[in-house]
């Protein structure tokens, strides 16, 4: 499930998940009478330990996606490696707490506040005095204002990948000494918070070229727990090392090793002891879980079962006393190797262990609405209240033991303060309901189609007509050669009117569900895949998809859902399939066309080149600043285009926009949180895209590592990573 996620700052920031957190600011906030925000659905996962029951010492190989392309988490190619990167080496304000709310960060900020808020609004920083950059200089004023001069968007020569809340900023001063900071903002900005995590020195962002190409694949200036030793393209990994100017907690690791490893590698590299701790997929977590439990035996595995078949069936046709030629003692020699490798596999996988949460992080239905039958309101509801949400959760999250829980905001997840379930404000499942709306929209069951039309492709943006605005990545024409599209190698769901088929439902029930995504950097994809879930050019459509065709001007209404058709999309595929089938219900045929990992974002969401497609955004701690490129009314350009931003599905409204000016311009929290769930229920009741359900996090982990695992919300707190000590035991995790 790599390959479904976008960042919340995709045109302009590459960073999935900020390190950053909130201060109560006393005076101009205060404290809701009702918390809507409700508690996570399921707790942090680590292997909690104290630090004196660590020995210091020791590596951790930690499995990433892939060896960033750059170390500047403000350049728009920065990934979720460069993010953690930026974690361990770099300054920080604020950062995530358990709960997915962000906490002021004392290794370098004593306080900060809003000291003044007319005529302007000015926030004065105390800096931790012992905060100092690896070469010995203190961090103070001048980096601050070098940050904000290279991101405030007034230098084009620096390519910058993000503005937002830079751009609201006045000037900045040195205080009354050294450790302070003064940021006079040209006007109110409420996620203050958000600004400064990470900070680079100025030796980064003090000049164009610096910016642009110095800290691409090196970072000679830090302050963190650990440094940058090396980044290595050949090797495949990034080496993190000890920071001796490190005035905090000293680190317990001696390095920490972020290994690129493909999703499909992972439990091999496991079993193979080449990495420490990995993200993994539930196909994988159960191979881990069977070996520590001995609930899985080595005769399991595709070539033990393999040679096991072959041999039952040779013993069958010629008796049991017959005599074994050359190719049943191959088959026996291959059941030998398979069970040697699967049992020593199992023996390797049991010094592992998984740990399992939420992401802060969902997975959405996208509708298109530039044009087609989606252009219309009324048939994007109508979509939408033929979908059963909780099903689609269930399908998801039952089978790895998390809470079954629909995602109710666009804008948070449970437990972060801007969430409420703003659902209502489009209605639950009701396929009376849909086939009304359908009905309105003047789609007719039965009505004559067009013989000529019958072998157009289903609605979706042509060519490059609203594809993202020329300066944001995504542009361009589509893949002429997509797998698998049109009539080959795909099939319409809902042509056929037999009952009987429930999709989702194959060999094994559902039960083996990969994961759908992890956080990414921004607007790029991670790649992977398994192959299949498409049925072949001839194949029947499945039978009991639902309802008479609907037709309108004589074409029927069938909508283009793309995948992508990587090894780490299986969740994805039974989603979809799914959803296909609740559509099909109401008279809604589904056109499914699978295509390559790499076209899947760029040729195909970002243009505008889809109708249904699935992908995930991270719940960002600042909704204000960071949903708002997400949900922002497209604007037409001179060029007939439309300046999309981030919001793929092209649906907007000059109210959600409002909405979001407020928000950002007051700094009371409640009532910037009352006026971010008002955005969310016009986000709903406009129905361009369909929160389903939170995104599982996996994640695997030698039994003798300490305060790692699933992080959930939480910011890692790399100087606590570590291994116990001899006789040492890990104190049960929050969500045990």
């Amino acid at each position: 499930m790599s390959h479904d996620v976008v960042g919340p700052r995709a045109v302009m920031r590459s960073v999935a998940f900020l390190t950053a957190g909130a201060l109560a600011v006393t005076v101009l906030t205060g404290c809701s009478s009702e918390d809507k925000a409700g508690k996570p659905l399921a707790g942090q996962d680590i292997a909690r330990a104290a630090r004196a029951q660590i020995a210091d010492g020791g590596t951790l190989r930690w499995a990433v996606d892939a060896v960033p392309e750059t170390l500047n988490t403000f350049q728009s190619d920065a990934d979720a490696t460069t993010s953690r990167v930026a974690q361990a080496v770099l300054p920080s304000m604020y950062r995530l707490d358990a709960q997915g709310r962000p906490q002021r960060n004392a290794d370098f900020l004593e306080s900060a506040k809003v000291v003044d808020t007319e005529p302007k609004q000015v926030v004065l920083y105390k800096l931790n005095q012992q905060a100092v950059w690896s070469d010995g200089r203190e961090i103070g004023a001048a980096d601050f204002a070098a940050q904000w001069r290279a991101l405030s968007g007034k230098d084009s020569a620096y390519w910058t990948a993000r503005n937002a809340g830079y751009d609201r900023i006045e000037k900045i001063e040195r205080g009354a000494n050294d450790l302070e900071v003064k940021v006079t903002f040209a006007k109110p900005y409420a996620d203050w918070r958000s600004l400064f995590s990470p900070l680079y020195p100025k030796d980064v962002t003090g000049t164009p070229d610096a910016f642009n190409d110095g800290a691409r694949r090196k970072l000679k200036v830090t302050a963190g727990p650990f440094k940058v030793q090396t980044v290595d393209t050949k090797a495949k990994d990034v080496v993190l090392t000890r920071n001796p100017r490190w005035w905090g907690h000293p680190a317990k690791l001696n390095e920490i090793v972020l290994q690129a490893v493909p999703r499909d590698k992972r439990a091999q590299a496991l079993a193979a002891g080449s990495v420490d701790m990995a993200e993994i997929d539930p196909s994988d977590a159960q191979r881990v879980t069977g070996s520590a439990g001995g609930a899985a035996g080595p005769l399991q595995g595709p070539g033990g079962r393999t040679a096991v078949k072959a041999l039952r069936t040779w013993a069958a046709q010629h008796g049991a006393d017959a005599e074994p030629g050359d190719e049943e003692l191959r088959a026996w020699e291959k059941l030998t190797k398979a069970v040697a490798q699967e049992q020593k596999e199992k023996e390797e996988l049991r010094a592992f262990e998984v740990r399992k949460s939420f992401e802060a992080a969902y997975t959405q239905l996208a509708l298109n609405g530039s044009e087609g039958p989606l252009a219309d309101e009324r048939v994007r509801r109508a979509v939408a209240r033929a979908l059963d949400r909780k099903q689609l959760a269930k399908l998801v999250l039952k089978p790895l033991g998390l809470p079954a829980v629909p995602v109710g905001s666009h804008l948070a997840v449970s437990g972060q303060p801007a969430y409420a379930d703003n659902s209502g404000a489009l209605g639950d499942q009701d396929t009376a309901e849909a086939q009304s709306l359908l009905a309105d929209a003047g789609w007719v069951p039965g009505g004559p189609v067009d013989e000529q039309k019958k072998g157009e492709k289903a609605a979706g943006a042509e060519g490059d007509k609203h594809g993202a605005s020329e300066d944001k990545p995504g542009r361009g024409k589509p893949d002429p050669d997509v797998s698998g599209g049109g009539d080959d190698g795909t099939y319409i769901v809902g042509q056929d009117d037999k009952a009987g088929w429930q999709p989702g439902h194959g060999e094994d029930g559902g039960r083996h569900l990969a994961q759908d995504g992890r956080p990414l950097a921004e607007w790029q994809l991670r790649q992977g895949g398994a192959p299949g879930a498409y049925a072949p050019k001839g194949t029947a459509a499945p039978a009991g998809t639902g309802s008479q065709v609907l037709a309108k001007d004589g074409k029927p209404l069938t909508l283009r859902f793309v995948l992508p058709s990587g090894a780490g999309s299986q969740t994805l595929r039974q989603v979809a399939d799914r959803i296909s089938a609740m559509l099909a219900k109401v008279g809604i045929r589904t056109d499914i066309t699978k295509v390559s990992d790499e076209s899947y974002f760029k040729d195909h969401i970002a243009t505008g080149q889809y109708d249904l497609a699935l992908y995930s955004w991270p719940a960002s701690a600042f909704p204000a600043t960071d949903a708002r490129p997400i949900y922002a009314k497209p604007v037409p350009a001179a060029d007939g285009s439309l300046t999309v931003e981030q919001n793929y599905t092209r649906v907007g409204t000059d109210q959600v926009d409002q909405l979001f000016d407020q928000a950002i311009a007051t700094l009371d929290q409640d009532e910037e949180q009352d006026l971010i769930r008002k955005a969310d229920s016009r986000i709903w009741a406009a129905a361009g895209s369909i929160p389903l359900f939170q995104r599982p996090q996996l994640v695997a982990t030698r039994t003798s590592l300490a305060n790692a695992g699933a992080f959930g919300f939480q910011t890692p707190v790399y100087e606590d990573m570590g291994y116990l000590k001899k006789g040492e035991k890990i104190t049960a995790s929050p969500s045990s």
